[in-house]
Parts: structure tokens; sequence; C-alpha cells
């Protein structure tokens, strides 16, 4: 080890004294910054600092470079204002050597290190913080390793979710994966959060498909599920990988999609006479007692309507089946629907991916490989519950008028049941399973910066989400990680840190935060991996 350790020395030396003059070093405080980190990187990995010059990004170094690496997953315009706090400098690796060193080089710069995949927490909290900090950007981590005949794949952290399913489509049109329908959501964000979609009825969350992962401690060290134990193997699968370490890659189980898929999109208006809150009441009541094969998300979304205002109610499906036995299915189940065969729509299952990003039809498979799809980004706030029992249609009926009061903030529910009911609270930290009828999205979305637009939308679904604090989930009011929300709390990492937690923690993960907590206070005791609402250390 010591014949090592001075090899080492004496190659960090020679790339030192043999620098080619494109390599910059600066003189001010960020510069002294941007300097320890370039040479700590560069003798930690015994690579060039013109080499780690490259996967370094910092305003005043190469202004362009950070401008564009920042800006390109920023998924929320909340977060990316003059005012907004950001990264002093960005890292992108493209190796795991790097990301070990950039985890303990940041570490003996005393250094907050946030960590970002896609760029879709709902909150900013990869990529803002209050205090300086480094960012870690896992864009380069992209690579897919589908293997049909294990029906297994291995899939590095900063790939979407789109080149997932399009690699899987690649090599087989009869499997996919069941995860979120947004294509352009990290894939380490999204699993280690729990990760769900449209097949979870069939087929549970994303993190329960998870066989094995590849992470980087807080000293550095790349494990594999072996060599990091189950227990924190059981932490990374929703618990957050931020609060953890550094996920690398998961490899997961795929799962088997029939050759046809039916889609549909019924929409009932509450003042066209569409018996809009009877059918929205009886999805409430069978929701999640419907065929498993079948996924009935309910958008409920105040719109425009003969010179006023409605509430529109959107049911929207997919069918691990053709269009003949669905419309039976409901018909018997779900009459106060009306749904026709007409309505209905068969498709690959491919082909679905991309219909339920935008519900439209023929958009080209293609198009989930592009990372900016959609092209541009609105200002957003969300929130979540879960609703245990139904709504009666009176308690609906003031929903509505609530919904028209607040202003144009949505909600989304999506069913549970299914599978989801046949798995423990405790398998995965994400313990929302029995007893939920469905998991509710508020959504506020705006186009225009404006501080008046802003507090419009964020005081209405404040006060909506207060209104359902009667229908929802309590002791605890469930909340969902990956619908991150610091309105329910935030931790300063203070000597209140655990008590800090314990408020948010207990609503995402019920009875499984003690386990996270220990879980956390044995792999990183003194609290590198963290953010605003990660797991905290057990108090000293």
């Amino acid at each position: 080890m010591a014949y090592r350790s001075i090899i080492e020395s004496l190659i960090f030396v020679f790339l030192l004294l043999y620098q080619p003059s494109s390599v910059s070093y600066y003189d001010d405080d960020q510069g002294d910054e941007y300097n320890s980190l370039l040479k700590c990187i560069s003798k930690s990995t015994a690579e060039h600092p013109k080499t780690i010059s490259a996967i370094l990004h910092a305003q005043f170094v190469n202004n362009d470079s950070y401008t564009q690496v920042l800006r390109s997953l920023i998924r929320n315009r909340r977060f990316n204002t003059s005012a907004t706090h950001k990264p002093t400098i960005i890292i992108t690796p493209t190796r795991e050597s790097h990301v070990s060193a950039a985890i303990t080089c940041s570490k003996s710069l005393g250094r907050l290190l946030k960590i970002r995949s896609g760029g879709h927490d709902y909150d900013g909290l990869s990529y803002v913080s209050h205090v300086p900090f480094f960012m870690l950007d896992l864009f380069n981590f992209r690579s897919i390793d589908v293997d049909i005949a294990t029906e297994t794949a291995w899939v590095q952290s900063g790939a979407m979710l789109g080149e997932l399913y399009y690699r899987i489509w690649e090599k087989s049109n009869l499997h996919g994966f069941p995860a979120g329908v947004c294509p352009t959501v990290g894939v380490g964000g999204h699993l280690s959060g729990g990760g769900y979609g449209n097949l979870l009825r069939k087929y549970g969350l994303s993190v329960d498909h998870i066989i094995d992962a590849r992470i980087v401690d807080v000293q550095g060290r790349v494990l594999d599920r072996e060599s990091m134990g189950e227990d924190l193997f059981w932490a990374i699968r929703g618990g957050g990988g931020g609060s953890f370490g550094v996920i690398l890659s998961f490899k997961v189980r795929l799962v088997r999609v029939p050759a046809k898929v039916t889609v549909f999109r019924v929409d009932k208006s509450r003042d066209l006479e569409e018996n809009m809150t009877e059918a929205v009441h009886k999805w409430l009541k069978i929701a999640d007692k419907l065929d498993n094969n079948l996924f009935i998300r309910l958008h409920l979304q105040p719109v425009s309507s003969r010179g006023g205002k409605t509430v529109r109610a959107s049911f929207i499906a997919e069918y691990l089946g053709d269009a003949d036995s669905l419309v039976s299915i409901l018909d018997k189940d779900f009459p106060e629907l009306g749904l026709t065969r007409a309505n209905c729509t068969e498709m690959r299952w491919i082909e679905s991916v991309s219909y339920w990003h935008q519900y439209t039809f023929g958009t080209p498979n293609e198009m989930l490989l592009d990372r900016n799809l959609g092209g541009t980004v609105d200002f957003l706030k969300r929130k979540s519950d879960y609703i245990r029992t139904p709504i009666s249609k009176r308690g609906l009926e003031s929903l509505w008028e609530k919904m028209l009061e607040t202003g144009e903030i949505g909600l989304v529910l999506n069913p549970y049941g299914g599978r989801m009911s046949e798995i423990a609270a405790s398998d995965t930290p994400m313990p929302h399973r029995a007893g939920n009828i469905c998991k509710i999205q508020y959504q506020a979305n705006w186009t225009k910066e404006s501080s008046e637009k802003e507090a419009q939308n964020i005081n209405g679904i404040r006060e909506l989400y207060k209104f359902m604090k009667q229908f929802v989930s309590k002791s605890p009011r469930g909340a969902y990680l990956n619908y991150r929300d610091v309105d329910i709390g935030i931790n300063h990492h203070g000597e209140n840190s655990y008590k800090e937690g314990k408020v948010y923690g207990r609503k995402y993960f019920m009875d499984n935060f003690d386990r996270l907590v220990k879980v956390k206070t044995a792999v990183d005791p003194d609290n590198f991996f963290r953010n605003e609402q990660s797991i905290p250390t057990l108090p000293s």
C-alpha cells in the first residue's frame, strides 16, 4: 500500500509539472476553490488536470458550458431565476473514479454535494441550496444494457425513462418496465424514490423490480448489492438515493407485456349534464378493485366553458389486452363511464408509452430518445396525498366548488390496488401500499415569470391541499417522496436534525422511517449526503 501511494504521488507531481498552457488556475476565493477541487480530483484519479478540467464547470471559468449544463436539466423554471442559489462548481463525471473523487474531494473541501440525474425533483433539491455547494450531474452516466434472455437490464442513473423504454423495445415487443409516463424523468431519482407508472396495478412499483445496484458510498468505494449489504440495498429502493451515496446504476427485472394493449380517454364536464359526479364517485369505489390489467387515471381540472369556468373529469386508461375485453369489463363494473369500442385504440406497448406523454397518437417511438422533449419548461408546484375511503357525492360537489375558487389547480388521481395491495409496506421504504384507493398529485402550472402569478398558484395549491384534509389519509397524512414538497417540512441539519427529519420522514415513509435512519447512521454517520429533505442520522 505504501509503495502504491508513493507511485500515485509521483504521477500527480509529474502531471502538475507537465501541464499544457490550456490548463488555467485562478487567484480569487472562487478560483482557490476551483483550483483545489481540480488538483484533488486529478490526484485522486491519477488523471491529467486538463482531462479533469473538462468535467468541471464554473461561471468564472467556463461560463458557457456552466450555463448550458445547469439549465439543460432544470425542469421547473421557479428554480432558474436570477435569485436562485446556484452551484459554485458543477462536476460532470464520465467514469466511476470521477464520482468517487468528487465525493472525497468535496468532503475534504467542506462543501455540500448535490446529486442530479434527470432534474425532475419538483422542488429543485437536486440542484438548489441556500448554502454554497457543488453539484454532481450524472447525465454522462446513461448506458443501458438490455438482456432479453435473462429478462433483465442494467441502466445507469443518468439515463431517462424514455431511453430505457426504447432500448427494451429494440430487443423485444413483449417486454416493458413499470415506471413513470414522463420520458424525460431520470432513472436515478425516479427509481431511488419508489417509481410508479400505469403498470403499477399489474406489477407494482419500479423498486419492486430492482435486483442489484452500484453505489459510491461516503468513503468513495464502489459497492454492489453483495458488498453494500441488504440494509443499504433496501434503503436505496425507495428511500431516496441522495441520502446514502451516489447511485451509479440499477439492475432491473423486466416485465412481460402483451402484443396488444388498449388505451382510451373519456372526458366528462360538470356543466354538460354528463353525470360527472356520479362517474367520479363510482371510480373512487371501484378503481382499486378492477381487473389488475386495467389502470384508469382520473384527472380533475378547472377549465373554461361557455364563457365561464367548470370542472372537467378525464378518465385516461391503459389495459393490457384488447379493446373488446376492456369494453366488456367496464360495461359490467363501470357502466357510469359509458365506454364504447369507438373510445378505444389498440396499439403496441411502446406506442402507448408515447401516447401517455401527451395523449396523442402516431408519435414516432424515437421521440423517447429526446432528452429535451417538449422544449419549453413551465413554472410549477406539486403536492401529494392518499385517499383511503371514497369521497361522498356531497363531498365531491364541495370539491368542485373549491377547485373553481382556487383557480387552475388540477388533481391527478392514480389508482392503487392489484399488485400494490399484495406487497408488504415494509418490503421497501415506500410504505403506501394496501388500503389506499389512490394517490393524488396536486398540480399548479404557469408559463410567465410573475411574482403575482406565482403567489396566486402557490396559495391556491396550498388552499386546496388544506381543504382536502377531510378526505385523505391521517396520522400521518401520507406523501410520496417523488412528488417532493418542502411545505411538509425541511431539515436545517443542525442540532434538531432528527426532530426536523421526522416531520416529513413519517409522511413519506411512515414506520419505515426508523429503519432508514438506522441505515443512514451506519453508512453516513457524519451526514455528508444531505438535502433539505434527506434522511437524518440518529441524535448523538
